[in-house]
């Protein structure tokens, strides 16, 4: 297919997907050298060290690098004029609309919506800066990302953008040098407690009495969901007021209650919301990272992120709770009375901005640990990096000592 003549997006048909354990269907077992998926996979026998120096010319330091990986710097960001269909600005869309203007990259690898399911992500090639109004917005599900190498490689292209969640970046960087590429930036969105698309339609519904008018979620970091209606209605949910504990136990696949790399850390920039209290949170990781950012230099409002609370507590709590869940039993709920007044203070005394990403990257080291303690303990010295020992550490849960969280 010329370059030049191609269609602004386009969704190559796939090869089916390998059976395979821990899985997300990244794309990797659907390409030719499927047999990467057993160097490659974040769930197989990750080193996160070599991984990060590979990529980013070093490991992970200590402070905030020990959440979030390693980077140059972080800031609060916005656009100036949000995108319209955006998911917050419209930050992630417009570095991958830049880079298509300027010629950097010939093809952006990212998910569109599908067409008869607005919630169902399809992977699909985009080849001028127009096509990417298109793909705006969240997708609920996983999709064989990593798949689309081989159509783009087939194409011509030879500068490529992925638009990726970290177990799609964590496979890519372990292929990347074979790909023959001549330019690859990454961007890279923060993941956490993934789930299908049928599952996730079940959610929406236990939300609203129709919830085919829904049209945005955002979990936000004031700790409220926000729903948005087709007929411009919006509403904010609680965290505390959401029906978490009437979903079933394996709404969460056991690879997304297992992962360690929350913060996308080995993609060049990290485009999320933990640390934004109200507004998109940026991690610009290395050269391209700083290169990707400077695309949008004049679009782009930065501010430094604040930090607020104490997140022990909270922490704590997630760990209780996450023990009785993966021993069997059922969640304790907190009294219906009780949840409006707590749902008031969160925002107010609970941790903010940067200490609420800290208490998120804590809640995945202790979930990771007590999920994997007890379906898969054989896995824990593959799978655990030594990292996300020292966040779990202060809840009582080592190598030494994997058991009771405290």
């Amino acid at each position: 297919m010329p370059l030049d003549h191609s269609p602004p997006l386009y969704a190559p048909e796939l090869p089916p997907a390998a059976r395979r354990g821990l899985c997300t269907d990244c794309g990797l077992s659907r390409m030719k050298n499927a047999v990467d998926c057993g160097t490659a996979c974040q769930f197989i026998a990750p080193d996160y060290t070599t991984a990060e120096t590979r990529t980013h010319g070093r490991p992970r330091g200590d402070g905030d690098e020990l959440f979030f990986g390693p980077f140059r710097a972080m800031h609060r960001a916005r656009l100036r004029t949000p995108a319209p269909g955006a998911q917050w600005t419209g930050i992630t869309t417009r570095i991958a609309e830049r880079l298509l203007e300027t010629g950097a990259v010939t093809a952006v690898l990212t998910m569109a919506p599908d067409l008869q399911d607005k919630w169902r992500p399809v992977p699909v090639i985009v080849t001028r800066a127009e096509g990417m109004a298109a793909v705006r917005g969240m997708r609920m599900g996983t999709a064989p990302l990593l798949a689309l190498l081989e159509p783009a490689r087939a194409a011509g292209h030879t500068r490529i953008a992925i638009i990726g969640i970290p177990c799609q970046v964590h496979a890519l960087r372990g292929i990347e040098h074979k790909l023959g590429l001549d330019r690859l930036y990454v961007i890279g969105t923060p993941c956490s407690d993934n789930t299908t698309t049928e599952n996730f339609h079940r959610f929406l519904a236990l939300l609203d009495d129709k919830p085919e008018t829904i049209t945005y979620l955002e979990f936000r970091a004031d700790y409220r969901v926000e729903i948005r209606h087709d007929d411009g209605r919006i509403r904010t949910i609680p965290f505390l007021m959401l029906p978490l504990a009437d979903l079933p136990g394996d709404f969460f696949p056991l690879t997304c209650r297992t992962c360690v790399d929350y913060t996308n850390a080995l993609a060049d920039i990290t485009v999320g919301y933990m640390a934004g209290t109200g507004e998109q949170w940026l991690l610009v990781r290395n050269a391209r990272g700083e290169e990707l950012l400077n695309l949008i230099a004049d679009d782009v409002v930065l501010e430094t992120p604040t930090s607020a609370g104490k997140r022990a507590a909270a922490v704590k709590g997630f760990a209780a709770n996450t023990e009785r869940a993966a021993g069997g039993l059922p969640l304790r709920r907190m009294p219906r009375w009780l949840r409006p007044l707590v749902a008031w203070l969160q925002p107010r005394i609970g941790p903010r901005g940067l200490e609420f990403a800290r208490a998120r990257l804590e809640m995945k080291a202790v979930e990771t640990v007590l999920h994997l303690r007890r379906i898969h303990p054989r896995r824990m010295a593959r799978m655990v990096p030594d990292h996300v020992w020292k966040l779990a550490a202060p809840y009582g849960l080592s190598k030494d000592r994997p058991g009771r969280a405290e």
